[in-house]
């Protein structure tokens, strides 16, 4: 018998653990996307990801979540929402009170943002990190618990703080460049599911042995794009290395 995979439909994947969802079966919003098998792990009601871990979310700027990504309790993405005015005397939203202030409401509309919060894909965010407004998030980056992302985070990177800063990255340039070629991601799911123990614990040359040929994936095999170029599902451009 084949190997079989696991089903990315499933709001709960793991039997007996209501603390886990898969978020692209959980999401209703339009302003939220993520992709295949990326889930968050919460002990207190997860379902209400939507809520509780994207906050200050008017849009139209969106959220972006890459596929199999692993998103720690209490990680929260700040969106463009959470912007006050900092270019007079006050920060304070006087018109949003009420009385005669909300006659000043264009004092608060059309504030500048920072655009979509993009994370891609393969990424781990640790418990209790935050994620602040516009930040673009590399393919295979892991975020430190209690970080506090306010940059942009490269391929591969580890960052760690606040402000986070790049602690290390796991590869080398040369082997991102060879990991981001194989995007292990979009692989078809029976392929990937022969090959879990390459993708979890083997090298990048394994990795390349095990990669699916054209014929398998139906195209040609160019690997994800760099920096300069938009990713791939879902949609936004990966951020500069």
């Amino acid at each position: 018998m084949p190997p079989v995979p696991a089903d990315p439909a499933l709001v709960h994947p793991m039997p007996g653990q209501p603390r886990v969802v898969l978020l692209k079966p959980l999401i209703t919003s339009p302003l939220i996307e993520a992709g295949d098998f990326s889930y968050y792990d919460d002990p207190d009601d997860p379902t209400a990801f939507e809520t509780r871990n994207v906050l200050y979310h008017y849009g139209p700027e969106k959220l972006v979540i890459g596929k199999f990504c692993a998103l720690g309790e209490g990680v929260r993405f700040l969106m463009n929402g959470a912007n006050h005015r900092m270019d007079g005397p006050s920060t304070f939203p006087f018109p949003i009170m009420g009385g005669s202030w909300s006659e000043h409401a264009d004092l608060i509309t059309g504030l500048p943002g920072r655009g979509d919060t993009v994370v891609g894909h393969d990424v781990w965010l640790g418990y209790r990190s935050m994620v602040m407004p516009g930040v673009r998030i590399g393919h295979g980056a892991i975020i430190a618990s209690g970080s506090v992302v306010v940059d942009d985070v490269p391929d591969y990177g580890i960052v760690g703080g606040n402000p986070a800063r790049l602690i290390r990255r796991r590869y080398s340039d040369a082997d991102i460049d060879r990991l981001l070629a194989l995007a292990w991601w979009d692989w078809p799911l029976p392929h990937l599911t022969e090959h879990i123990r390459a993708i979890m614990s083997g090298s990048i040359d394994d990795l390349e042995h095990a990669a699916p040929g054209p014929a398998q994936t139906g195209t040609p095999a160019p690997g994800n794009p760099r920096h300069d170029e938009p990713l791939n599902e879902p949609g936004p451009k990966r951020p500069a290395r």
